[in-house]
């Protein structure tokens, strides 16, 4: 049974202002935080956002908390080979799993069936136990191969979202169009927000 939990995983695509966002407004739903993120992950984290992470996920978990000013049982941080961590057991698997952003890496290695890493056994768990899982994939233009992983994984149980913002909100910011894309990740959690507007209302 699902233990409430949203998994979230960065990877090292270009994108993180929306996994940052998307954590954010977790944590301002009240929401239990998995949190998974990849070498090259951290490396893009800092260079786009400025947010230098340590790398021993408990050091990780107060840095998070003291930037989201977040209770510090709220996140919880799993180093890439921390087979114990919940997610990597059907058992006590999250609600949902979100991997924001998803490189084409990360995508092929999921449409294979890879477990090489947590951030890929938490995927396989999560499809394998029929939860959502979200794959925010920020690359453009895209092969046939990239393609047919999606279609894929999109007929394994996946939503394949990607990081595309719309412009009929008339965006004002950068913010603005991240939240865009962040508000669709909400809405396929089925997680309450006030960050945009439904069309027509």
């Amino acid at each position: 049974m699902a233990n409430g939990a949203i998994a979230l995983a960065m990877t090292g695509a270009s994108g993180a202002p929306y996994g940052l966002r998307l954590l954010q407004l977790l944590l301002q739903a009240e929401r239990l935080v998995y949190f998974m993120i990849s070498t090259p992950g951290r490396v893009v984290l800092e260079m786009e956002a400025g947010l230098k992470l340590p790398t021993r996920p408990r050091d990780m978990e107060r840095r998070l908390c003291e930037h989201y000013r977040a209770p510090p049982d709220r996140i919880r941080v799993f180093g890439k080979e921390q087979w114990t961590a919940p997610v990597a057991s059907g058992s006590n698997a999250p609600e949902a799993m979100v991997v924001c952003p998803c490189t084409s890496g990360t995508l092929a290695s999921l449409a294979a069936g890879h477990s090489r890493n947590l951030i890929e056994r938490a995927a396989d768990v999560a499809l394998k136990e029929q939860r959502k899982l979200i794959l925010v994939l920020r690359e453009t233009p895209l092969s046939i191969i990239q393609l047919e992983n999606m279609l894929r994984l999109a007929r394994a149980g996946a939503v394949i979202l990607p990081a595309n913002p719309g412009f009929y909100h008339r965006p004002k910011s950068i913010e603005d169009l991240v939240d865009f894309v962040v508000a669709r990740i909400l809405d396929h959690l089925n997680i309450r927000h006030h960050v945009m507007q439904p069309w027509g209302d």
